[in-house]
Formats: C-alpha cells, structure tokens, sequence
C-alpha cells in the first residue's frame, strides 16, 4: 500500500459558509429604552418629596418637652420572706460499714514508673504506696491509696485524681 502525501494534497477547495446576518432586534433595544426612561421619570419625581433634616430636628425638640415618668421602685417580697421559711427533711442514719476500700491507680513493670505517679498522687495530697507483688508473670509495682472507711469518701478523693488527669485508679476491698 503507497502513503499518501496529505500535505501536499492541498486544502479543500469549498468554501466555509458565511454566518447569516440577522435583522437588529428593534423590539428588545426598544423595551430597554422605555424601562431606562421609566426609571428615569421615578427617580426625578421622588427628588423633592424627602424630609429636611431640619425639620426632623424640630419634631424632636417638640417631643423632649414631655418628660417620661419616673420609673417606680420595685420591691422584691421574697427577700424578706425567703429566710422565714425552712424545709425539714427526714434522713434514716447509715450503719458504719465494717468493709475498708483501698484504691488502686496502677500496676508497673517498673519501680521507677510507679514512684513516677506516686510523685503526681502526691502533689494533689494524697499519701500513696509502692507494693510490690509476685505474679505468675513477674513482679509488678502497684500503686495503692487507702484505707478508706466508706467507699463514698475513695469515690471523692479519685475525682479529684480525674480532675488532675490521672485516670485509671479503681476501688477494691482491702484485702492486704
């Protein structure tokens, strides 16, 4: 099969078509000529109809020659009859619980890591202690604070740890 030389074939030898010429769009150019003397004639009719500054100056003068009423002195009845009432309640007294809690807050591989957050127990107050305990796999450091008496008063001393972002600490019975 022979190439075919397209380059020097040349162009094709038709003509484009000319655009069609379209008529000028009399109606549109028309319409936009009356909207823009509309508006015209609306903005030249409201030109003297705004108020003078002045005249406002003088409305307000008229209206500050009557003074408003004093506002009347509130008086707040539960003020004074708020400390004359009481409110009795009746609470049955929780038998002392012979059960004592401690709290532990870690168990670490390491003596150095648990003398670490016993160091951080200890800036927000609390006397906390390193126990060491033998397990099936190894020595562990536990971290403990405690005796509690009630569990209430361990449940308020770990809040206070939450707050100062140490996590973690559980409540157990003692059993040491």
């Amino acid at each position: 099969m022979a190439h075919k030389d397209y380059v020097a074939r040349g162009r094709n030898p038709k003509k484009a078509p000319e655009p069609e010429k379209r008529p000028l769009p009399w109606l549109r150019i028309i319409i936009t000529l009356a909207l823009l003397l509309g508006f015209g004639y609306f903005l030249w009719s409201i030109n003297d109809k705004a108020e003078d500054p002045a005249h406002k100056k003088a409305q307000s003068q008229a209206a500050q020659v009557d003074p408003l009423p004093e506002v009347p002195k509130e008086e707040w009845e539960f003020i004074k009859t708020l400390p004359e009432y009481s409110v009795e309640v009746e609470v049955e007294e929780q038998e002392a619980s012979d059960k004592r809690y401690l709290m532990q807050c870690g168990s670490f591989r390491k003596q150095g890591q648990a003398e670490e957050l016993k160091a951080r127990i200890a800036f927000q107050g609390f006397e906390a202690q390193v126990r060491p305990s033998e397990g099936s796999s190894g020595r562990w450091y536990r971290v403990i604070i405690g005796p509690y008496e009630s569990k209430r008063l361990a449940e308020k001393q770990r809040h206070t740890l939450q707050r100062a972002k140490i996590n973690g600490c559980k409540i157990w019975l003692w059993n040491l």
